[in-house]
């Protein structure tokens, strides 16, 4: 048995938020292999289903990101997941936008959903992190970045097939091999081309 907790905060005012592409993730992965509706219990919503034999739990955390931990931990715990088994999908501001990593273990790297998770879980889960980028604007808060819509160029556009390509490929995850799914996600979603603006 897995989990896979996408990141994100409650509520349709973030829903299309770049913070909240973690739970886009999940959401394309329980419509893509069926999987019941989701369910509220406790702080979380969670439904749970099947990826080729492996069982799968999603998880959506309902505590808002910077409470993330808990809500996920107290799932873990119930069905007795290792943190081996444990794959977190959230926003990552320190990759470009449209490029996805995966890592097992290591730092939070400032973002407070991982920190918190950290916190009740400690370190060994996976990380499945997908870019958004920072701000073109160096002067922009990244607060503001990260609770701002994505573009709708985005959502039909580089978001949309990163999330396919992830849904796709998402059963390598289930046998850890996290190298050719990032491969698969890569060769499927190629990031966006950055924008060139002319110099004069």
């Amino acid at each position: 048995m897995l989990l896979f907790a996408g990141l994100g905060n409650p509520g349709q005012n973030y829903a299309m938020n770049r913070h909240n592409v973690g739970f886009m993730a999940v959401d394309l992965l329980a419509e893509r292999y069926g999987f019941p509706a989701w369910q509220k219990k406790s702080t979380a919503l969670q439904t749970a289903g099947r990826m080729g034999t492996d069982k799968i739990i999603l998880v959506k955390p309902q505590s808002y990101m910077n409470k993330s931990g808990l809500p996920v931990a107290e799932v873990a715990r119930f069905h007795k997941i290792p943190p081996d088994n444990i794959f977190v999908f959230h926003d990552e501001l320190d990759l470009a936008a449209g490029r996805l990593r995966v890592k097992q273990g290591g730092g939070h790297g400032g973002h407070n959903g991982l920190r918190d998770i950290d916190r009740h879980l400690g370190q060994n889960y996976w990380r499945v992190r997908i870019g958004i980028g920072r701000p073109e604007n160096p002067a922009m808060d990244v607060k503001a970045w990260v609770l701002a819509d994505f573009a709708k160029s985005e959502t039909s556009g580089w978001i949309a097939e990163l999330l396919r390509a992830i849904a796709d490929e998402a059963p390598r995850l289930t046998s850890h091999d996290d190298g050719g799914f990032m491969s698969r996600v890569a060769f499927l979603a190629p990031p966006p081309k950055p924008i060139q603006t002319e110099t004069k």
